[in-house]
């Protein structure tokens, strides 16, 4: 027989052999989740950062050391593209994983008349991680319209937008820091807009005039007193800096999305008093140093938070450098924003697209690798972001996009995307991307093409007298009456673009364009449905 005291130190005995069974289990699994914690992930999109803007991609006129501590810290591409030579396309192209050019054949920039560009049942980057639990947000410009009707209707609430989306927050710069409205949005509203004062169309916005700053025509909008002075054009790199930077530090205990998309480097060159004069580059140059301030602050704030080593950063920019006003004093300083590569923003030639990115995530990617592998900046990352949580794409979901995580991770050195159609301004000069051959389907580049200097939108074959460069199409600041109907360049050999090899190479010539008009017919490219 058991007695009362052995009966209570049998209870007592199971009971400890069960605690201690559920504690082990609980610390095994308290253990794992520690082990497998989901890295946060910030995509810091800089305007029109070009190859060569940087001190890590040669530029010696600027001084970018955060940037450069970033890149020796990174996998570092040379051979990384957007899909779009322009803002609002490149933009949808992050957000949607899908070609631009499906959108309505969208390949140009918005402004503050237009409407949002998807429907709310589109799925997004930001819809990805929301599935995971992640908080999501978006800091800086967005670029891809508000609302259902257009004109947009500015006193009211700013809706459907990037809360319809997959994001939880937004604060930022509703269309672009050159372009009307000149106020701040968070969220649903206009930030300071209050009914007493409305927007009015057509009037004159009470804001500093710049040099490439833009309130005219249909897109002249005015009124709303005390929104806009909220707004001050050399603290916006500021303000959206510090919302970044609060961003952080609320979900630092959680996983979280940030798209940061700074106004740095687009004009009209407004960086903050203390950075003026800093480079060797004009306003141009000094905006440049504003942003290397900027990811050095985002940097030191991970670090701070002691969330530096699970969190994925990306750096990249939505086109290439652009020539405008202050991209020809800064090119006349010999600050070559894209280094040697041909063409500029809104070009389907490489300067136009091809552009810096690095990826960072500690104890995952190899610090200071250098990749040459062929991805997109924008419409690739829907679907590596998926491959973080082993998430298969539906179809219709991130129809373009490719995973290049296992690049990113040194799991291959092979080549995962075949091919990347890129779009100019002019998509008469589409272009596509296969292995080493780059096909643009008519002449010139499809960009700006204003013919004498100083004026905004100087570019194209013009272009060329003023910065020296050399393209056998081209003679003299004109294309020659003999120049073939479009270009093809092995930009393996000739990254450069100096050599149309056209007519060497029908065959190829006749498949890449046949193979343009396939995938833009299309439902989906990416093969493994």
């Amino acid at each position: 027989m058991i007695n009362k005291i052995e009966l209570k130190i049998l209870k007592i005995g199971h009971f400890c052999l069960v605690f201690g069974l559920f504690f082990a289990v609980f610390t095994s699994a308290r253990a794992q989740n520690t082990d497998t914690k989901k890295p946060n992930v910030i995509y810091l999109n800089v305007d029109d950062l070009g190859y060569g803007d940087t001190g890590v991609y040669g530029a010696t006129k600027v001084t970018t050391p955060n940037i450069d501590k970033l890149a020796s810290q990174s996998m570092r591409f040379t051979d990384a593209h957007t899909v779009s030579a322009v803002c609002t396309p490149s933009r949808y192209a992050f957000v949607t994983g899908e070609y631009p050019v499906r959108a309505n054949n969208l390949s140009s920039a918005i402004f503050d008349r237009d409407s949002l560009l998807m429907d709310e049942d589109t799925f997004t980057v930001a819809d990805v991680f929301k599935e995971q639990g992640y908080a999501t947000g978006i800091v800086g410009k967005w670029h891809l319209g508000f609302g259902t009707k257009r004109p947009v209707d500015w006193n009211a609430e700013l809706k459907p937008g990037p809360l319809e989306l997959g994001f939880d927050s937004y604060f930022g710069v509703p269309v672009l820091n050159s372009h009307p409205p000149f106020v701040y949005v968070k969220d649903h509203h206009v930030v300071g807009l209050e009914k007493d004062d409305p927007f009015v169309w057509g009037e004159d916005a009470h804001t500093r005039p710049y040099p490439e700053k833009w309130n005219r025509g249909n897109q002249k909008i005015g009124g709303a007193d005390k929104a806009h002075e909220l707004y001050v054009d050399n603290m916006v790199g500021t303000t959206l800096k510090d919302s970044a930077v609060a961003f952080i530090k609320k979900h630092k205990s959680t996983p979280f999305f940030l798209y940061f998309a700074t106004t740095n480097i687009h004009h009209p060159f407004t960086p903050a008093k203390r950075f003026l004069g800093e480079s060797e580059a004009g306003r141009y140059g000094d905006s440049i140093e504003e942003l290397d301030w900027i990811v050095g602050e985002i940097t030191k704030t991970l670090e701070e938070q002691g969330i530096a080593d699970n969190t994925i950063l990306i750096l990249t920019s939505d086109n290439g450098g652009m020539l405008n006003r202050g991209g020809q004093d800064a090119y006349k300083m010999e600050h070559h924003m894209n280094g040697d590569l041909f063409g500029f923003k809104f070009d389907a030639w490489e300067g136009g697209h091809r552009i810096p990115f690095m990826v960072r995530w500690p104890g995952k990617v190899k610090p200071g690798s250098v990749s040459d592998r062929l991805i997109s900046s924008n419409v690739d990352m829907l679907a590596t972001f998926a491959a973080l949580f082993d998430r298969k794409l539906k179809k219709g979901e991130g129809v373009d996009s490719y995973n290049v995580l296992p690049i990113f991770l040194g799991e291959t050195d092979k080549e995962i995307r075949p091919e990347m159609l890129i779009a100019p301004n002019d998509l008469t000069n589409i272009g596509l991307r296969q292995d080493q051959w780059m096909y643009i389907s008519a002449q010139g580049g499809g960009g700006f093409n204003a013919k004498m200097r100083g004026l905004h939108d100087f570019g194209g074959a013009a272009a060329t007298v003023f910065t020296g460069e050399k393209n056998s199409d081209i003679e003299g600041g004109k294309i020659k009456a003999d120049a073939p109907p479009a270009q093809l360049y092995n930009v393996g050999d000739d990254p450069t673009e100096k050599v149309n090899v056209y007519n060497e190479h029908p065959e190829i010539v006749k498949e890449m364009k046949n193979r343009i008009e396939e995938i833009r017919k299309a439902d989906h490219t990416r093969p493994d449905y």
